[in-house]
């Protein structure tokens, strides 16, 4: 007897960029799924804890390039619930922060599709610390924002401003396009030797990062062409940086000496 088919949605969140910064819940979910579809931020490697039997579809961008709009995979999110059964949407980072996994929630649900989550680490705190960037340290910073660069509209959040007026650590998200501007809104508020930390590619083996304060960041990045995707944090705590051993230099020492 055939089982009928329970159209279901499972938003997962892949983590910064390393693979080994998943969740071994995210992996389970993985394994489970009969089709995948993933962004462009995903470490492609971790498909490959996904059944042979799963199909994988890449609904990402790349370079302003479009695989498939949002409306396309919201679409596709719900027909192939309904043609295959448990359908997972594997998003970089945490979903639920600037990932859109909430709206495509609300949208499967509208069909009777049963909808679940499984959080990511968040780029937005763990790029930085991977970097022996603390986002509060006592003394320092009590508190931090984390702001997207670019809103719907395609300007920048309103809400930067008000952050510069602020002792907090800022984070800024897709906000390499608008470094002018948040160097002016920053500049407004004469904080022009404020720290300023860009990390591009965080947690991968291809990172790069560039450190400098409001007045010379963008000499910084144009000195070590920096280009996104990328994470901007601004404040005090950029100056309280530790110092961390490379795992990736300590996998290849091992690799030399075998």
């Amino acid at each position: 007897m055939k089982h009928s088919i329970i159209p279901k949605l499972t938003v997962v969140g892949a983590g910064p960029g390393d693979p080994d910064l998943i969740t071994i819940k995210a992996i389970k979910t993985l394994e489970s799924a009969n089709v995948i579809l993933y962004d462009a931020l995903i470490n492609e490697d971790l498909l490959n804890y996904v059944s042979y039997k799963a199909e994988t579809i890449f609904v990402g961008k790349r370079k302003g390039c479009f695989a498939y709009h949002q409306d396309q995979i919201n679409e596709l999110i719900v027909s192939r619930a309904k043609s295959d059964g448990h359908v997972v949407r594997l998003k970089g980072g945490d979903p639920f922060i600037f990932g859109r996994g909430a709206e495509e929630i609300d949208y499967a649900r509208q069909f009777g599709i049963e909808t679940y989550m499984v959080p990511g680490i968040s780029s937005a705190m763990a790029v930085p610390a991977n970097q022996g960037i603390p986002l509060t340290k006592r003394g320092v910073s009590e508190s931090f924002w984390v702001i997207t660069g670019t809103t719907k509209s395609h300007k920048l959040s309103i809400d930067i401003a008000l952050a510069a007026k602020s002792t907090a650590t800022v984070v800024i998200l897709m906000g390499m396009a608008k470094l002018d501007e948040i160097v002016k809104v920053f500049s407004i508020e004469n904080k022009q030797t404020t720290p300023v930390a860009i990390i591009q590619n965080g947690t991968m083996e291809n990172e790069k990062f560039g450190f400098g304060t409001i007045e010379t960041i963008r000499e910084v990045v144009a000195e070590k062409e920096l280009s996104s995707p990328a994470i901007i944090i601004i404040g005090e705590v950029v100056n309280e940086r530790v110092k961390l051993n490379s795992i990736f230099q300590e996998l290849k020492d091992e690799v030399t000496i075998v």
